[in-house]
Parts: C-alpha cells; sequence; structure tokens
C-alpha cells in the first residue's frame, strides 16, 4: 500500500463516498464512541459513508467493522486572543444568545484533509485537485447543520410567550386613573412587587415566594374574588411594551397581551414616560438564582477546591439537563453500574456488539457515558480564554462532558426528557432504570438496575381479624415528611410569631430570619410503616364494608436503597407547593424492623371469591402509594386513582405512561366505574389470541391488554416489566404470602438492614419542573459536590436538604 498514491487510492474508492442528503444525520461535533471532538489532541474523523464521528483511537475500530475507507478528518485549535471581551450583565434565561449568559468561549482555528484508511493517507482539503464527488460531499458535510446541534438546544430560554386567549375581548370597568409613580398594594403597604388589575385598575401586590419573600398574595386573592384575568407587572412598562410583563390568572402564565397600549391608556398611563423600575418575573428568576438555597446547595462562597481524575468527571448542562447529570453522577458511583458498563466492558466489545448506528443504541451510550465519568480522561483543568497554560489545580475548572448522544437515547421514549424544560429527577431516575431494565432483558443477569429493586408488601387486616396481603415491585421508597414530627416545635412557635407581627406591620422577613422545621429521617421512615386506616373497604368474610387496618414492609432489602422525599405537595386550587423543611438524615441507618413477615401462623386470609352482588368491591382498588406520588406531581387525583386500576397497581411508572397516554379520553373525567363485565367485554379476543400464540398465558394476556389500553405491542411490554404478574395476578385481592421467598421478589438482591449514605440528590427550586439539581456524593471517604461540569471537594455538605437519599447496604 505504500506506493500507492494517495490520489489513486482515494479515486479507487470513490464509490464508498456518499454526498448527504438533507435528511441524514450528520455528526462532526462529537466522536460516537468517546467525548472526543474536533479539538481533541487527534482531531475527528467523519465516516464519509455513514457521516458517523470517531476520535483518533476508535477510527480504526470502525475501518474493521464497517470497510468504510475514507474520512474527513476535523481540528481545532485555539486562536491567540489578545485580551477577554468584557462580560455583559444577562438580560435572558439563556446561554450563548444574544442577551443572555456571555460563556465566554475560547475561539478556534478549524482545518480539513481527507484521510483514507488503513494507511492512513492523506490529502488537502479544500483542494481542486480532489474528485468533485469528494468535494461536493465534504462542502455537504461541513454546511450541514450536525446532528448534535439539532438533537440538543444550547440555550436556556424560557418557552416563548403566548397571547392570552383573554386580551382581545378583556372587559374595563371603573373611572379609576393611575399615577405614574408613588403606587402602594390597595390592601397592605407593599410598595414592589405590584401588579395592575387590567380590568378595574386595582393594584395589589404579587404572591409570596416560598422562602417568605415576596407581596402577601393579594392580586392572586383579587383575582379569585373577581375572576378578572389579566394584570401587568408595575414598573415593567416602558416604550417598549412587548417587555411589560403580563400574567394571566387563569391560563397561570405569562403572556402576550396585544391591545396592552389600549388597555393602559383606560387608567390614563402613557406607556411612553415610564421608566423600568421592576424586575419582570424571568429577570426575578435570575435574580433568585443567586439567593436563599442556591448559596447553600451549591456551596456558594466557599473555598471549594477542584477535583480531578477517574470519577470526578463534570457534565456539561446541555440546557436545563442539572436533573440528569445529578442523576447519573450518583448511578455510576455504583458498583452494579461501574461493574456493567465499565470494568466489564469495554468501549470496543460495546461497538462490536451495537447495531449500524451506535449513537442509538442505549447499551453503548452508557458504555460511553461510564468510560467518559470513570476513566480519568476528560477530567482536567481546562485553559482559560486568553491563556497558554493551563492554571493552578486550586484555580482551575474542567470542561466536563456533554451527554447529548446519552440523553437522545434515553430521551427517544419519553416525550418530556426529550425537551430541553427541567424534568423532576425522580421520574428521570425511574425512567432511566426501567430502559435499562429493557435493555438487558437478554441477560437479565447482567442488568445492574436489579441493585435498585425490592418488593413491597401491605398486610390488610379486617375487622373481622382476617387477614389479606399485596405486593409489588419497586425501585425508590417514597416517603411522606411528618411536620408534626419536627424536633424543633418551640423555635417554630416563636419564628411564626415574629413573622405574623412583621407582616402586620407590613414588613419583610429576611431569608436570614427563617425558621424551618427539622424532621428526623426516622421519623419518615416511621410513618411509611405506621397502620394505616382504610374506611369503606369491603370484607369478603363480612360480606360488607368495614374500616381495616394497613401496614406495609419491605420482602427485600436491595444493594441500594433510594429513598425520595415528598416536598412537594398540592395545596387547595392545585397549586404545588414545595415544603420548606430540612431532613436530618444520619449517616447509616438501620431498617431491619421494616421487613415483612408475610403470613403467620395462625393467621387467616380473606376468602378469596366475593358474592355476586359485591362486584364493585371485587374490583381493584388504586394503590395509594401510586396515586399519592402521581398527584404529587401535579395530577388530577380521580385521573391519578383511574392510571392506578387500569394498570393493576404495577407502578408509578406504568401508571404515569397509561395517563399521559389516557389524557384527551373523552371519560377520562367520568367517575370510576365498578361494572365487573364492562372490562372484560372490552378486550378483543383476537388480541388475546395473538398474546396466547407468543406463549403468554391467557389470564395474564387480559391483564395486560387492559392495563395497556388494548394495545398489543405495550402489553407486551407491560408483561416483560411484570415478571411476577404471573405469580400475583390477583394482586389487589386477597393472595396469599409467605414472606420474601415469593416469586413476586425472587431473584432479587437481599441482605441485611444497614445502610451507608452515600448519594444525595438535592433540588433548588419551587417545583420539580423548574430550578437546579445538585448531587453529593462520598467518593473515596470525603463527600464531593457535582454541579453539571463543576466538581470539588464538599466543605458544607447539606446533607439535610436532600430530594432524594441513595443508601448503599453494608455486608457485615
Amino acid at each position: 500500500m505504500e506506493g500507492i498514491n494517495p490520489m489513486e487510492l482515494l479515486r479507487s474508492n470513490l464509490s464508498r463516498v456518499r454526498i448527504p442528503e438533507p435528511t441524514n444525520r450528520i455528526y462532526k461535533k462529537e466522536c460516537c464512541l468517546s467525548f472526543d471532538s474536533p479539538r481533541s489532541e487527534g482531531g475527528l474523523f467523519v465516516d464519509m459513508t455513514t457521516f458517523l464521528a470517531f476520535g483518533k483511537d476508535y477510527v480504526g475500530w470502525n475501518y474493521e467493522k464497517t470497510g468504510n475507507p475514507v474520512y474527513l478528518h476535523i481540528k481545532q485549535t485555539k486562536k491567540l486572543v489578545s485580551e477577554d471581551r468584557p462580560l455583559k450583565k444577562p438580560t435572558l434565561l439563556a446561554i450563548g444568545v444574544d442577551g443572555g449568559f456571555d460563556n465566554n468561549e475560547l475561539e478556534y482555528e478549524e482545518t480539513h484533509k481527507i484521510v483514507i484508511l488503513p494507511s492512513y493517507a492523506t490529502l488537502p482539503f479544500p483542494s481542486v485537485e480532489l474528485p468533485e464527488k469528494v468535494r461536493l460531499a465534504v462542502d455537504a458535510i461541513l454546511m450541514a447543520e450536525g446532528a448534535e446541534r439539532k438533537e440538543q438546544v444550547a440555550a436556556w430560554t424560557a418557552d416563548k410567550k403566548q397571547i392570552s386567549a383573554y386580551a382581545m375581548d378583556l372587559r374595563q370597568i371603573g373611572n379609576v386613573v393611575v399615577p405614574p409613580s408613588g403606587w402602594k398594594c390597595a390592601k397592605c403597604d407593599k410598595r414592589d412587587n405590584l401588579w395592575l388589575n387590567l380590568t378595574d385598575g386595582m393594584i395589589l401586590c404579587g404572591r409570596r415566594n416560598w422562602d417568605g419573600t415576596g407581596g402577601n398574595n393579594h392580586a392572586i386573592e383579587y383575582y379569585k374574588e373577581t375572576g378578572y384575568p389579566l394584570a401587568v407587572k408595575l414598573g415593567t412598562i416602558t416604550s417598549d411594551l412587548d417587555a411589560a410583563d403580563v400574567f394571566s390568572y387563569p391560563e397561570d402564565d405569562s403572556v402576550i397581551d396585544p391591545l396592552l397600549a389600549q388597555h393602559l391608556a383606560y387608567f390614563g398611563i402613557d406607556f411612553s414616560s415610564l421608566q423600568k423600575t421592576e424586575m419582570t418575573t424571568a429577570e426575578r428568576e435570575l435574580d433568585q438564582n443567586t439567593n436563599f438555597d442556591w448559596d447553600r446547595i451549591q456551596e456558594s462562597g466557599q473555598d471549594v477546591e477542584p477535583i480531578f481524575g477517574p470519577g470526578y468527571t463534570g457534565l456539561v448542562n446541555l440546557g436545563n439537563s442539572c436533573y440528569m447529570a445529578a442523576t447519573m453522577q450518583v448511578v455510576f458511583s455504583t458498583q452494579s453500574f461501574c461493574r456493567r458498563y465499565y470494568m466489564n466492558q469495554s468501549l470496543k466489545i460495546a461497538f462490536e456488539t451495537a447495531p449500524a448506528d451506535p449513537t442509538v443504541d442505549l447499551n453503548m451510550q452508557l458504555t460511553k457515558l461510564a468510560h467518559g465519568l470513570l476513566s480519568g480522561k476528560y477530567s482536567f483543568p481546562a485553559v482559560e480564554k486568553g491563556e497558554t497554560t493551563a492554571p493552578s489545580v486550586k484555580d482551575a475548572k474542567q470542561e466536563g462532558i456533554p451527554p447529548r448522544m446519552f440523553k437522545a437515547v434515553i430521551a427517544a421514549s419519553h416525550p418530556e426528557f426529550s425537551t430541553m424544560r427541567q424534568q423532576d429527577a425522580l421520574e428521570f431516575f425511574l425512567h432511566f432504570l426501567d430502559q435499562v431494565e429493557r435493555s438487558n432483558a437478554v441477560k437479565p443477569e447482567l442488568d445492574p438496575s436489579r441493585s435498585f429493586k425490592f418488593g413491597v408488601e401491605e398486610r390488610i387486616l379486617c375487622s373481622s381479624g382476617k387477614v389479606a396481603y399485596n405486593k409489588r415491585l419497586d425501585y425508590i421508597l417514597s416517603l411522606n415528611i411528618p411536620l408534626h414530627e419536627a424536633t424543633n416545635k418551640e423555635e417554630l412557635e416563636a419564628f411564626n410569631k415574629s413573622k405574623a407581627e412583621k407582616i402586620s406591620e407590613g414588613k419583610d422577613v429576611s431569608s436570614d430570619e427563617i425558621v424551618r422545621p427539622r424532621v428526623p429521617l426516622e421519623a419518615c421512615l416511621a410513618n411509611f410503616a405506621a397502620p394505616e386506616e382504610i374506611p369503606d373497604f369491603y370484607s369478603s368474610a363480612l360480606k360488607a364494608k368495614t374500616t381495616a387496618i394497613k401496614t406495609a414492609g419491605l420482602t427485600s432489602f436491595p444493594d441500594y436503597l433510594v429513598l425520595h422525599m415528598r416536598k412537594f405537595v398540592m395545596e387547595a386550587g392545585w397549586v404545588p407547593k414545595k415544603l420548606d423543611v430540612y431532613i436530618d438524615v444520619p449517616d447509616v441507618i438501620d431498617i431491619s424492623h421494616m421487613r415483612s413477615k408475610g403470613l403467620q401462623p395462625g393467621e387467616e386470609l380473606l376468602p378469596e371469591a366475593a358474592p355476586e352482588g359485591a362486584a364493585e368491591s371485587s374490583q381493584p382498588v388504586a394503590d395509594e402509594a401510586i396515586v399519592a406520588q402521581l398527584a404529587s406531581m401535579g395530577f388530577n387525583q380521580l385521573h391519578c386513582q383511574k392510571a392506578a386500576i387500569n394498570t393493576l397497581n404495577a407502578g408509578v411508572e406504568e401508571a404515569m405512561n397509561w395517563l399521559l397516554s389516557h389524557m384527551d379520553d373523552p371519560d377520562i373525567d367520568a367517575p370510576i366505574s365498578h361494572g365487573s363485565q364492562s372490562a372484560e367485554i372490552s378486550i378483543d379476543q383476537s388480541k388475546v389470541d395473538t398474546l396466547i400464540s407468543f406463549g403468554f398465558q391467557e389470564e395474564i394476556a387480559r391483564m395486560a391488554l387492559k392495563a395497556s389500553g388494548g394495545d398489543i405491542e405495550k402489553a407486551t411490554d407491560w408483561i416483560f416489566n411484570n415478571p411476577s404478574a404471573s405469580a400475583s395476578s390477583a394482586m389487589d385481592t386477597n393472595a396469599s404470602s409467605n414472606g420474601p421467598s415469593t416469586p413476586v421478589d425472587a431473584g432479587l438482591p437481599d441482605g441485611g438492614g444497614r445502610y451507608r449514605l452515600f448519594g444525595i440528590v438535592s433540588h433548588i427550586g419551587t417545583s420539580t419542573q423548574c430550578g437546579h439539581y445538585v448531587a453529593h456524593i462520598l467518593k473515596d471517604g470525603r463527600w464531593v459536590i457535582f454541579n453539571d461540569d463543576k466538581v470539588g471537594a464538599s466543605i458544607n455538605t447539606p446533607k439535610d436538604m436532600g430530594y432524594l437519599y441513595f443508601f448503599e447496604r453494608i455486608n457485615s
């Protein structure tokens, strides 16, 4: 091969060069198997047949697998810049766009050449000597928007405002003339955060923030009294009316009022003479990002020492992707996931077993992410703009790795995670484990998600003295927070008294003065296991409704126990509220007492068959834990109950999927029907027969079709995701149990009940759909903060502010 001219070599392989079509996905920013980029030492090689990109250490593997010899090599080198640009104050919740945060990136110069494998013969580009087909192909590749860019938007921009449905026909009443300044709330002494109701000109203060700041809720309360829908924030009105903050109470969002000038003129307001004095809602969101829990959870102001090396690699925020970053850092701190995707699986093995496009293979992208996080290859001090050498470790920060391809794969089956909006870390964690379980279905013994799975058993004691046992599998233990168990009640009482006095005087309560309840984790665990009354329970023994007592316990103890703190509750009117509370979490817990004992000697099970007239009571009853968790996310209580019933209480994930796919059902708001015959009749027998032909039992086929709304594909997934269904098909009826040896948790890891805290995912913000997530992980004997791409030694770990707590079983 050495004697062959590179041009002749290229011409002999022209048939392998393709000119990309507009529909082709072109990768040119990141290697499919690693986090190498054009800025890496060896640059990036774009396969001119498949348009997949590979780093210098991996392009040879692609040639071995595909035989594709022609590549476009892209290399970026830093430009020398004499001085930094001045930083501008951001005005948008955005990164790298006009008016947004200036990410002050280094500038690079890009060079290209054609490389032919396996000899790595090179030809310069651009060059008129290259064949026209090659020139056209390269031009098309360089001009195309990369697949990475299409799948990921780098800007944090708020959703575009919509025109209010109430603006065009807004009725205005009264003859109020609003002065250009000197405003005050009509119901208190507040002089900032004031809103002008556009119906009658009433000026009232805004909502009270959950940290005690803000207004006194007078504007929202006025809307509830009058129904007047639109208000504009005084102080945000200038000659640029598009920048004014208009809020629609019935639409519960900031909106556009196309007739705002006309509506303001009704109250004698000449908008051109007003100067901006108040922050808009979006700007206030920017301001609040630096306050309150942000400082504590992110350890702002602390002299956090950066850490580099294997296991200390940060993740670049792709735009509201911190929920994913925090979760994955903790997941890959577990032995089960480290072994499966790092220690026991090389990148080459994953690539060899991957489909033709490795970017869409979860196994490949998880292996890529694991090697990126754990190898230390990408964890080193980054060179800042204007510098020629890396700074000292103490002052350094790392660039981190961008998990774009992983996000695209894991989000492909979930419409919410594929957006750039903030998401719930708990919901993502459950979805992630579900996808991992599916991808390991062929070899379940390799499935690392099993290390989180455990069995839950509920014991129902009827007033007849007889019992029933229900079982389910879960990945997380979701705990209510009993505020009445707070250990600082005297301090709370004194604070509430002082707070009431200040509010009556029109004074603000500062963040430093706020006293929050402190609830021990032990109280939350005790609350989970505590007896709970079930009113109107139909007893098949008494043949009548009665009050039963329900208790819950675990049938197995997982390798890793995840505790979810239910900090988000719904107030009247379905307004989500975050509990402002601290949880005192010890480093070691013992849940041995929470193990379910199963059917005990002398206990008698409730009869399985209900009388014919009691068909209503023999129907599935919604699992209260599933309903509560869905309701905490903001869903309608009735909808949550239907979701749990229609998925046979299989779990939160299944109920969530059912709910999302049935939100538009015409009967979604109809009362729950307990007719036992209708459900059976609605199942298509031909679909039952199809599932039976796959080897499933008829009873299981019917259950799966009912749970999936008659969809065969979803029914098949349901069966694979509920392997215990055949053993506990009457999960919601009077199933017998003999403890942890029953099939519902057969094969799951089990052991002692002592656990050590090793990971915390904390949330900052008023709801799971906004704010920020940060992880703290115990590594090598010290706590480490993982805040997107920032990794450092934690100084004051906020153990009492967690949303998800991760514990590892202590094997004695």
